[in-house]
């Protein structure tokens, strides 16, 4: 099977917005401060326009990693069409969580942690590079965001 044309770089942004409004998973990779093994898990995501928020127990790896080193890398979508995405992590306490937000969280995933007893922490990911691609005639375009400004007009 042929795979489609390259998209232009304003497509593939439209495109990434739309998974990051759609989707509700992404691969959240980690690594302790110490510059141990990296760590990959899938959660589930809120978009809220400008960053994305997740959720985990405190005491794992990832939220362990998060909270300490304050970045993180994602991937949403499969191989064949993938947004990665760089970003910075701010922690929130379930104390600091605004209510409208754990609810969007919660409708949106079909998760809330707010209701567990294990300790869950949320974290704010501020993207800080966003890449999209889908075969490699569109290796060459791929960076849509840099230093947290997209390269791309609407």
């Amino acid at each position: 099977m042929t795979p489609p044309a390259a998209r232009p770089a304003k497509q593939r942004k439209q495109d990434t917005l739309h998974r990051l409004e759609h989707d509700e998973d992404v691969w959240v990779a980690t690594a302790d401060a110490g510059g141990g093994a990296p760590y990959l898990v899938p959660l589930s995501f809120l978009w809220d326009g400008s960053t994305l928020l997740l959720a985990t127990p405190a005491s794992s790896p990832t939220g362990r990693n998060l909270k300490a080193t304050g970045t993180t890398r994602l991937g949403i979508g499969p191989t064949r069409d993938v947004v990665m995405i760089e970003g910075t992590v701010d922690t929130i306490t379930l104390a600091e969580l605004p209510a409208q937000e754990g609810d969007r969280f919660a409708a949106r995933t079909g998760f809330d942690p707010r209701r567990l007893t294990t300790p869950y922490l949320y974290f704010r990911v501020r993207p800080t590079r966003v890449q999209a691609w889908r075969e490699a005639d569109e290796l060459g375009g791929r960076e849509l965001m840099r230093d947290g400004k997209w390269l791309v007009a609407d």
